[in-house]
């Protein structure tokens, strides 16, 4: 049986997401200004982010 390997501090994972954010964000406001609803864009930006972080604690 492998260890786990030691979990992330938490400084590290609010990086982590403040960078997913910005990426998604730069996405995100193309589409509102092409027409998309902003509440639709913003809980697609939170969504990605979030999905962003989680597969890197993966990987």
């Amino acid at each position: 049986m492998t260890p786990s390997p030691a979990p992330r501090s938490r400084q590290e994972l609010v990086t982590q997401l403040a960078v997913a954010c910005l990426g998604a964000g730069v996405v995100t406001t193309v589409a509102v200004a092409q027409g998309q609803n902003p509440l639709t864009a913003l809980g697609i930006t939170l969504f990605s982010a979030v999905a962003a972080v989680m597969v890197g604690q993966v990987l």
